[in-house]
């Protein structure tokens, strides 16, 4: 079975398939002897059938493949072809394409009443930004643009997710100038610090530390464990958030009801957090739905459809300004979610699964018109 670890392995603790609270303090985390296989340190749960449960979401609405491996979380793992497992709150849920059509969940580790299964269906869906209707908005962004038009026949379903603003902001804070690969590890050995909450398929799941607990990690101990200079961004940050007035998780909720440049102007006070970061933060998990991260994908779909008139000049924050200007002035309130499809495009991992869906595509028309056909002749032939 494919074990999954972090930067570094935390403490050998006791779990049961509830959510347990670490009682290991920081310098724990740096144990001097290899700790014991997962298997010795966790208790075996009951094998039980799982419940899948359809969220009733045709694959034009949310496509997992286009939706979670594209850059906006590293908390959600895929655990099985066509599933993805996460924690909302402290719940360890999976979700699955079924049939690559309807989309269905599973909650691991809910033991209480259908009146508790109902709110965290809430809560996941709240978390898929399901409030707003892909197929709407894409209708919208492809009459006025024929290159969306064409991507977004077999990029459907790529939702821009609406995730806990602390998550967001120290994955994003960890993503400076980083790769996906060293951005998850990072990722993973931050979670580490949180409950436990399970494991599926041999990745282990944790509730997200809380701001408290995240103020007990050193600068050094971030360093040793592979984080480099954001270390001192994440402990100064989080030192930041706990002299906010009201709380530190408080204050990052009340963005939600600024304007995008009075909420990327807040976050920019935040170590570490510069104008594309809080982009990323806005759009991903602050309701800034015309927030436009740019990086070299985007700027390089911007200089080829928008600015053709930039190509070769420096990309300065001045630029990026005008980059994201140019995205809400084709696209409006929602340009970040067009921005999202667009950047996916460019991709050279969704490249691949492009092709593949193109050819689904051809395939899927090439059928409906062997059955037209079919009936066709079946109608000629009847007298």
């Amino acid at each position: 079975m494919k074990r999954h670890r972090p930067l570094r392995s935390p403490p050998s603790q006791t779990t049961t398939t509830t959510t347990t609270t670490t009682t290991a303090t920081i310098s724990s985390f740096f144990p001097s002897k290899k700790p014991k296989p997962i298997s010795s340190n966790l208790k075996t749960p009951i094998q039980t059938p799982l419940k899948w449960t359809p969220l009733n979401l045709p694959k034009s609405e949310l496509y997992l493949p286009l939706t979670f491996p594209t850059g906006q979380t590293f908390r959600w793992k895929q655990t099985s072809p066509f599933q993805y497992t996460g924690v909302i709150g402290s719940h360890l849920i999976s979700l699955k394409q079924h049939n690559l059509k309807n989309t269905h969940y599973c909650i691991h580790n809910l033991n209480s009443t259908n009146d508790d299964q109902e709110s965290v269906k809430l809560a996941l869906l709240d978390f898929l930004n399901m409030g707003i209707c892909l197929n709407d908005l894409w209708s919208e962004f492809s009459a006025c643009d024929e290159r969306f038009a064409e991507l977004a026949v077999n990029l459907s379903g790529a939702r821009v997710l609406r995730q806990d603003p602390l998550e967001c902001l120290v994955q994003f804070i960890c993503s400076s100038n980083n790769n996906i690969k060293r951005i998850t590890k990072m990722v993973d050995f931050v979670s580490c610090l949180g409950e436990f909450v399970g494991v599926v398929e041999g990745f282990e799941f944790y509730k997200f530390p809380s701001l408290e607990r995240l103020a007990r990690v050193t600068e050094d101990e971030l360093r040793e464990a592979g984080f480099g200079y954001r270390a001192k961004y994440i402990t100064g940050t989080v030192k930041v958030l706990q002299s906010k007035p009201g709380g530190g998780v408080e204050w990052l909720l009340s963005l939600r009801k600024l304007d995008l440049e009075s909420a990327i102007k807040a976050l920019t006070t935040l170590p570490g957090v510069g104008p594309k970061v809080a982009a990323c933060i806005a759009l991903f998990s602050l309701d800034q739905h015309h927030a436009v991260p740019v990086d070299t994908h985007v700027w390089k779909i911007a200089t080829r459809d928008l600015l053709p008139e930039l190509a070769g000049t420096r990309l300065t924050p001045k630029v990026c300004s005008r980059v994201s200007d140019a995205f809400v002035e084709k696209y409006g309130k929602y340009a970040g979610w067009a921005q999202t499809l667009l950047f996916i495009a460019e991709l050279p991992s969704q490249k691949a699964l492009l092709q593949s869906l193109t050819n689904e595509t051809k395939d899927a028309v090439k059928d409906e018109i062997d059955e037209l056909q079919q009936s066709v002749v079946k109608e000629e032939e009847e007298p």
